[in-house]
């Protein structure tokens, strides 16, 4: 270096080596805050996340009681669908049928996840206990399982039957009446679960539930008064 170049430099004033140092020592700095914060949040995420339903849980009897209930419904909407001439009738009965062998699937696949049997020994209902969709009987005399499945809005084998056996409009009629029976015990169940669970996914699938059957119901009535059927 000449004495000129030297002395320039002195002049302007040289970057002290410290410099680069100290800019390194910033980027540390921030990354380990950064880091930190990270770690924070994961932390708090862990202490938030909800715990899985344990096996007397709502939406463990829910998903167990509904797979019950869905099956039978299943059964009715495909015995209908195969003989019905009613293009109303039939085009209901897939809905239902597809829908609800949907939703049996997926109840199944949550006990799966939650590591718990698809059966229990306690009673249909049992998780409901309390809630006042339930009438679980008098503290003497707990209700049968088939009175559990006359509240569920199940049809007896012997109304099965019947639908099995009927044709024409005397089987949509059957068919309209059973389904209805059938709504009408499903939706106390899905809102006990929204009221009584805590699992999101199973709170909304109770709630759709309401609001399908619900509709379907209504749909169902009208059909009734179009086909003239009697009750």
């Amino acid at each position: 270096m000449t004495d000129e170049v030297a002395a320039g430099t002195e002049a302007h004033g040289a970057v002290p080596p410290q410099s680069g140092l100290r800019w390194w020592a910033v980027v540390l700095i921030v990354l380990t805050v950064a880091g930190a914060a990270f770690a924070i949040g994961r932390f708090s995420a862990f202490g938030t996340s909800p715990a899985t339903p344990g096996n007397a849980s709502p939406e463990a009897g829910f998903a167990r009681d509904m797979q019950v209930h869905h099956t039978q419904a299943v059964e009715m909407a495909m015995t209908i669908y195969r003989k019905t001439d009613d293009e109303g009738i039939r085009t209901l009965s897939f809905d239902i049928a597809t829908a609800q062998a949907g939703q049996r699937g997926e109840f199944y696949d949550w006990l799966v996840k939650w590591n718990l049997p698809q059966a229990s020994s306690a009673p249909l209902m049992q998780w409901m206990v309390g809630h006042p969709a339930h009438d679980h009987g008098t503290a003497g005399e707990p209700q049968t399982d088939e009175e559990l499945r006359v509240e569920m809005g199940m049809a007896t084998p012997a109304q099965l039957a019947q639908l099995d056996a009927e044709t024409g409009t005397a089987a949509d009629c059957t068919f309209l009446d059973l389904m209805i029976r059938h709504h009408q015990g499903a939706i106390p169940m899905a809102q006990a679960l929204v009221d009584l669970g805590s699992d999101p996914r199973a709170v909304q699938v109770a709630g759709g539930i309401i609001e399908t059957q619900s509709a379907e119901i209504d749909l169902m009535q009208s059909l009734q008064q179009r086909l003239g059927c009697g009750g």
